[in-house]
């Protein structure tokens, strides 16, 4: 024996058969079968059977795929804070679910049939995204498993269960008696690919420079010729321009630049008036939003009347101060166009 083992008998260490390492590919299947055998799921929820629950209530994922990271790491996280709640006493039911309906599972179904998708009718195309989500439950149940993740798998959902679309329908037929349920008119972003509508959460922005104009609207009925002025990055919703909105509560000013007047915010004003090159600006009593609110000012290239309205989402962080309304081309405009009334 050298002396170094020598030493190491004389020292009062722990013992332990806690292996020094992880060795994961080996013991991670054999931890996950052996809880799968002792059911320690079942286990824990009647240990706390009697503790106060506690409910996860948990979006389920799309079934258009494998488990990504961004997944992975959902489920991973709610699987922690669900542990922690029950060694703490409390009784912590989860039971997994997946969202089978959706843009994403349509559109990889899309890819899948190609051209094909053409010569088949609607039916024949739902029932190829059923059979696509279905197969990939099988492979997100097996991927979540081998997380670790405790769930009872045995009572999992999913959303194109016939009875799951009936309580969706019973539900909805409730809001429909308690007058909760309306028909109305709204712009939504639109794939010209995949031909439909898209939830906000599905727009992808990419980073560009976007062209930007300041535009002036004549006001009519004045003494002098004067405009306001707004400042856009879409310059091709204009022709869609109904009206434009300033903030109620904010200051606007009149910058004369020989015997033409701007109208446009104060606050902006000053870096405005260089912008434009004005040779000696003056500057004219100021009125707030609410008081300028209802001039009428002439459409640019339009034979129309464009009124000037108030919005509290008007910003001074850039721009004139004075937005031009489209209700045609987003959901401020829109429900600013119904609020007063725009056609």
């Amino acid at each position: 024996m050298n002396k170094a083992n020598e030493l190491k008998d004389t020292l009062n260490l722990p013992q332990t058969d806690f292996p020094m390492r992880a060795n994961a590919v080996q013991r991670e299947p054999e931890r996950l079968k052996h809880w799968d055998e002792i059911g320690v799921y079942q286990l824990a929820q009647e240990k706390n059977a009697n503790g106060d629950s506690f409910t996860l209530h948990d979006g389920p994922p799309f079934t258009n795929g494998d488990v990504h990271v961004g997944t992975a790491l959902n489920k991973i996280l709610k699987d922690t804070i669900l542990r922690y709640k029950s060694v703490r006493g409390y009784r912590t039911p989860y039971v997994p679910g997946w969202d089978c309906h959706g843009l994403p599972i349509e559109h990889k179904v899309s890819k899948k049939l190609r051209k094909e998708k053409t010569d088949l009718d609607p039916v024949s195309i739902r029932k190829a995204c059923s059979e696509f989500s279905a197969s990939f439950i099988e492979t997100q149940r097996a991927q979540f498993q081998r997380l670790g993740i405790l769930a009872d798998w045995e009572r999992e959902y999913r959303t194109m269960n016939p009875g799951y679309e009936a309580e969706i329908l019973r539900t909805f037929a409730k809001f429909v008696d308690q007058g909760l349920v309306y028909r109305s008119k709204k712009p939504v972003y639109w794939s010209i690919p995949c031909k439909t509508a898209l939830a906000e959460a599905e727009i992808e922005y990419q980073k560009h420079v976007s062209p930007s104009v300041f535009v002036k609207f004549k006001l009519l009925d004045q003494d002098h010729e004067s405009y306001v002025v707004i400042w856009t990055t879409t310059p091709w919703t204009l022709p869609a321009n109904l009206a434009i909105a300033v903030h109620p509560r904010e200051k606007y000013v009149e910058v004369m630049d020989v015997d033409i007047g701007y109208w446009v915010a104060e606050e902006l004003s000053e870096s405005l008036s260089s912008n434009f090159d004005f040779k000696k600006p003056v500057f004219g009593k100021s009125k707030t939003g609410e008081e300028i609110s209802g001039w009428k000012t002439q459409h640019p290239f339009i034979d129309r009347e464009s009124p000037i309205l108030t919005a509290d989402y008007v910003t001074m962080e850039s721009g004139t101060g004075c937005v031009h309304i489209a209700p045609g081309h987003g959901l401020d405009d829109y429900l600013t166009g119904i609020e007063n009334g725009l056609e």
